[in-house]
């Protein structure tokens, strides 16, 4: 049990704590200040007392990970980092939302020490949450090291949390699979911005959690020391086969006297007034900003010595688990460190050397081939492994009772599922993947976008890439989806044409550790390309390159991806016994085209040649390579249900209908 400080410094701590933060909002005029106020009490009694931390090595691997999923509370956060001696200064506090500060309006990973993920968008948070408990019983159990598991996964959600389906989506799969290091802090204060929760929310959250399968808790007053203590107590106190829900009743705003219990305390500051009044009900000089208390100085402190001989114990107790198996610790060390073969592009390439068929077929021999000499894979689907082919055949399924394996089931939870990969990458060794089909892959953006601002290797297999997706029809066709995936940035769009392109998406993917890649894969079978004898296989990791040349002058330039390359190919042969030459450029993945050196791009690209693209989506990026809106061949309107070979027909995109829409633009 944890040492038991006086209720009076547990007050005095938590009351340090909503001057912080009610200081942080008045100074950047900007911010919320309802969250930190209500929730003060269980955060410094938490973090005094049974949260596990190191300041002198904040990134150590056995200590708890605490997410603030209600971001917007972030002032509650730098106060504790700040308090706990981890890299938050006064200065930084007086930053507050502020360019280029350690302190921003949400949360954010890199950006400030401690911080464990970007949150903000309501309820990814829990799903990243669950993502690193998950991620922790997998290297638990695949590496038999009981101690990769014994920290726990803490986070702290709001109403607002809990109302989006991603947090729904989440939960059920945590519930599912008993992930019992994972513990939850519901701020159950009944506020939102509109007002009372009752305008849209009535129902009892706790009987829903107790549904998914959740151990549920509940605080009736968590502005209490006493309740909270007591609350917590029960929470690690005792053990659980089950994630915990603690429901804890609190007054968003607690201590300002006309706006606490009020939606005037959650998004905008106090008031100077108020703030000072507010500052009075707490015991606090409501002429001093940024005030810390010595005796509260000396809790952190005494606090962080506790926590740092906690530390040092556990790395004691590694060093003797690694000296029983010296081969799986030197696993283990290897997984954690994300090495990686040199020979990663040859080993997928060899897979699929010389193999025609659908990409989604292609990718999966390749993605299986590439799982025998990366430990970290792991992955699964929205419920479709069969039609994405993302199965990793050698290995067993994730089970509730068994973590051994790799295979994820994610159900159809799409938007679960991308929060769930985030949280696995953050958790560190782990290298996820997630499939479904493109046209869904609308139900998993929020978490994509946050995965490219956070800069994590996550990789997004979708698959049925087109509308020759056939007869499911304009429902599972996708039109505009491509390009709104190139349109977040940092996210790298994959869509090859053949099976050397699909090891080389699979091959960055793996490789790149500074943002997620979507790779994009058809249903429909695919010739392999035939290139020209001087083009190396190397050539199609830079994003474009020259696949195909007709005539000993061409006069233009043709630019397609995945599924259209093979027919801008026809296409171009077929414009050449016209007495017109062109060349044919494969664009697996313009992001990365970009990123080539000038003469690269130019060498494909030629500046004087005129560029036509070609490909099955809203074609409105691809002026940024042809300098022309009317040189791009596209689709800007929902498809129809029939098969794929009348529909190329219907929609015009037969080698003979685009060789004349070619000529026509050329003319």
């Amino acid at each position: 049990m944890p040492p038991q400080n006086r209720k009076e410094d547990l007050v005095l701590a938590a009351n340090t704590l909503r001057g912080l933060a009610i200081d942080c909002v008045e100074a950047a005029n900007s911010g919320h200040p309802g969250l930190p106020m209500g929730m003060a009490d269980l955060s410094a009694q938490l973090w005094l007392e049974w949260l596990r931390y190191d300041v002198n090595d904040p990134r150590w691997h056995g200590r708890d990970r605490f997410i603030l999923s209600a971001g917007h509370g972030s002032a509650l956060l730098y106060g504790l980092l700040h308090l706990a001696g981890f890299g938050v200064s006064t200065d930084d506090l007086r930053a507050f939302r502020q360019i280029g500060s350690k302190t921003p309006g949400h949360p954010e990973v890199g950006e400030t020490e401690g911080v464990e993920t970007t949150t903000g968008p309501l309820g990814q948070g829990l799903g990243n949450a669950i993502g690193m408990a998950l991620g922790a019983k997998l290297e638990a159990e695949r590496f038999e090291c009981p101690l990769a598991a014994t920290h726990r996964v803490i986070a702290l959600v709001s109403d607002g949390d809990l109302m989006e389906g991603v947090a729904s989506e989440a939960a059920s799969l945590a519930g599912h699979l008993r992930l019992e290091n994972l513990f939850v802090f519901y701020d159950d204060n009944r506020i939102t911005i509109d007002g009372r929760t009752d305008l849209a929310f009535t129902e009892d959250v706790g009987k829903r959690f107790e549904a998914y399968g959740w151990r549920v808790l509940r605080c009736e007053n968590a502005n209490d020391p006493e309740a909270v203590a007591t609350a917590l107590q029960q929470t690690f106190g005792q053990e659980s086969n089950r994630p915990t829900l603690v429901v804890c009743r609190s007054v968003i705003g607690y201590g300002a006297p006309t706006k606490q219990d009020t939606a005037g305390s959650h998004g905008a500051p106090l008031g100077p007034e108020e703030a000072k009044a507010a500052k009075t009900n707490l015991g606090l000089d409501p002429e001093q900003s940024f005030a810390v208390p010595d005796e509260v100085r000396a809790l952190f402190r005494i606090a962080a010595t506790k926590k740092a001989e906690e530390a040092r114990r556990f790395h004691e107790d590694m060093e003797s688990w690694r000296a029983v198996d010296e081969d799986r610790a030197h696993r283990l060390a290897m997984f954690r460190d994300g090495t990686l073969p040199e020979n990663l592009f040859e080993l997928a390439c060899e897979a699929v050397a010389g193999e025609d068929g659908a990409t989604r077929a292609l990718g999966g021999t390749v993605l299986n081939r590439l799982a025998e000499s990366v430990p970290g894979l792991v992955g699964g689907s929205a419920d479709l492994a069969a039609s994405c082919k993302t199965t990793l055949k050698n290995s067993s399924d994730v089970t509730g009772e068994d973590f051994r394996g790799r295979n994820l089931h994610f159900g159809i939870r799409e938007h679960g599922m991308g929060a769930i990969l985030n949280g696995l990458a953050l958790h560190g060794g782990h290298v996820p993947f997630g499939s479904t089909f493109l046209v869904f892959s609308d139900y998993m953006r929020p978490s994509m976008r946050l995965a490219a601002l956070m800069g994590l290797r996550t990789t997004y297999v979708f698959t049925h890439d087109s509308l020759m997706v056939g007869e499911d029809g304009p429902t599972h066709q996708p039109i505009e989806h491509a390009a709104a995936l190139r349109l977040i940035p940092g996210l790298h769009v994959y869509r090859p044409a053949d099976g050397l392109e699909v090891a080389a998406a699979w091959t960055h993917a793996i490789e790149r550790k500074t943002g997620p890649t979507a790779i994009l894969l058809t249903r429909q079978g695919l010739p392999v390309i035939e290139r020209p004898d001087e083009c190396s296989p190397e050539a199609a990791r830079k994003g474009a390159y020259l696949c195909g040349s007709f005539g000993d002058a061409p006069t233009a330039t043709l630019i397609a991806s995945g599924s259209e390359v093979s027919l801008a190919l026809e296409a171009a042969a077929l414009l050449a016994d016209r007495g017109l030459s062109l060349r044919v450029v494969s664009a697996p993945c313009l992001e990365v085209f970009e990123q080539q050196s000038r003469e690269w791009r130019d060498q494909v690209l030629p500046p004087d040649l005129p560029v036509v693209s070609l490909e099955l989506g809203t074609p409105q990026l691809w002026p940024r390579f042809t300098g022309n809106a009317a040189h791009c061949i596209g689709i800007e309107r929902f498809g129809r249900s029939g098969p794929a070979n009348e529909l190329a027909a219907a929609f015009g995109f037969t080698p003979e209908a685009v060789a004349d829409q070619i000529s026509a633009m050329l003319s």
